[in-house]
């Protein structure tokens, strides 16, 4: 089977998260085809790869937002636009659900230019009616230059050149979620939707707290992500997600329930599972797996950090990982050295299972996640948890239904350093409490986020798609 994987701002750039997640499947189907179709921010990180590719890896389409930038109107090309069309352009500008295929028609076949339908006369025309009936009191140019921002990266992805793939497989809604729909019309192919996270809402908080965008205009790019996710959900022929909590978020933005199914992640137990308990030296050692990024609500967990300093001093942390943003990366290293916080170590990308044997218990603080392998990793290790209370969190550390395993770790608000702190400070002090939990933990993973069953399920979504497609093919 050839699979085209459609992937948006990590595989194979980052580590982590949804790039573990990817790498994972792919290398557990030798048997399959992979074609990689990757959207990018930067064309800086062309081929930057982070992960080797796999040898069942056999193409790699990189596209870049930032090369829309640079694209130029030609004088040359003229469109006659019908009314119709007029029409589902004007839904597209106003975020109302537009006919997706009359756009894939537009862009994709007849090669209309994203940047000549910018710059003419249908798009000003569209624009002044739009411009004169929602938003009369804000300065046209102003409202010219944000659309036109807002819907070039859009336009200029439809235009993209389409991998031919037996099923398109995209891990989000949003751009990637779109060229999934594009695939699976060019080709008359099946399309899956797999979200580890709820993209659209997580675009929404950065949206609202983004300071490059007018109060004027986040409605409308909150809008658009929302515009995106439906055409993703209204045209996935299944739609995944990784627990019940998501599954039902995901009916509640328009998808319809019956294309749902729930695929929780899976971890190689194996590589964690024989990880001894380490040895007392002393010192209460806290891990961070994370990556590098504001999401990830690092400043709070220096904040923790530094207030349980005050009460225990025999504490360290460690955080580990990637840095996905290296503004924010430099901003946790200079609230370190202002707070004069001695015990934290930011050592990059290392090897996590050989770190979990000088770490009695991990922490989270993240803003947003949604099943994330780190707290999978550490509980299979034997290492107790405290995560804030997202995505699927709180049901990792102390079960849903048929788990009677207890708890595996502790559960704060998001965003709140004292509980935080409270919470590290009780694992700290409880040695008891560390090894019952540790306990739970690796039985609540052997039991139901084994790597093997996680593959097993996909495989089994693939063979159902495709089924269903040379069926009705016949027919």
């Amino acid at each position: 089977m050839r699979i085209c994987m459609i992937l948006e701002g990590c595989y194979p750039y980052v580590r982590g998260g949804v790039s573990s997640w990817t790498h994972a499947l792919i290398t557990s189907n030798p048997q399959h085809e992979y074609v990689l179709w990757l959207i990018g921010a930067k064309a800086e990180d062309r081929g930057n790869f982070k992960y080797e590719m796999p040898q069942n890896v056999a193409e790699i389409h990189e596209v870049f937002l930032d090369d829309a930038l640079r694209l130029r109107a030609s004088r040359k090309e003229h469109y006659h636009f019908s009314k119709y069309q007029i029409e589902e352009l004007r839904k597209l500008v106003l975020c109302e659900d537009p006919d997706w295929e009359v756009l894939f028609r537009l862009y994709n076949e007849k090669r209309v230019g994203a940047v000549s339908f910018l710059m003419s006369e249908t798009f000003l025309n569209i624009l002044m009616e739009v411009c004169e009936s929602k938003y009369p009191y804000v300065s046209f140019a102003d409202f010219f230059h944000s659309i036109r921002s807002m819907f070039l990266p859009i336009l200029y992805l439809l235009g993209q050149k389409v991998p031919e793939a037996d099923v398109y497989h995209a891990a989000a809604t949003g751009y990637g979620g779109v060229l999934g729909a594009l695939g699976s019309w060019k080709y008359g192919r099946p399309y899956i939707l797999t979200e580890h996270g709820i993209y659209t809402r997580e675009r929404e908080e950065e949206i609202l707290r983004a300071k490059w965008i007018s109060p004027h205009f986040r409605q409308q790019w909150i809008n658009m992500f929302y515009m995106l996710s439906h055409c993703a959900y209204s045209r996935a022929d299944n739609v995944t997600s990784l627990f019940q909590r998501y599954s039902d978020i995901q009916a509640e933005l328009g998808c319809d329930p019956y294309k749902q199914k729930v695929i929780g992640n899976g971890i190689r137990v194996e590589r964690f599972d024989h990880i001894p308990p380490k040895e007392p030296d002393g010192y209460i050692d806290i891990t961070a797996v994370v990556r590098i990024h504001p999401i990830k609500d690092i400043k709070t967990m220096i904040h923790a950090f530094f207030a349980l300093r005050q009460r225990l001093p025999n504490v360290r942390l460690h955080i580990l990982g990637d840095t996905d943003d290296e503004e924010y990366e430099q901003e946790c290293r200079d609230l370190i050295a202002q707070l004069h916080i001695p015990g934290i170590d930011m050592p990059g990308n290392v090897d996590v299972a050989e770190y979990f044997k000088k770490t009695d218990f991990t922490v989270l603080s993240s803003i947003s996640e949604g099943q994330p392998l780190a707290v999978l990793e550490s509980l299979a290790a034997g290492r107790p948890c405290v995560t804030t209370d997202v995505g699927c969190c709180r049901n990792l550390l102390e079960g849903g239904e048929g788990d009677g395993y207890g708890p595996s770790g502790l559960v704060v608000p998001p965003m709140h350093s004292q509980a935080l702190a409270n919470a590290m400070e009780l694992l700290s002090t409880r040695e008891d409490m560390r090894e019952e939990m540790a306990q739970a933990g690796k039985k609540r993973v052997k039991a139901f986020y084994v790597h093997e069953d996680m593959v097993r399920r996909y495989n089994q979504n693939y063979e159902e798609v495709v089924g269903r497609w040379r069926a009705s093919d016949l027919n």
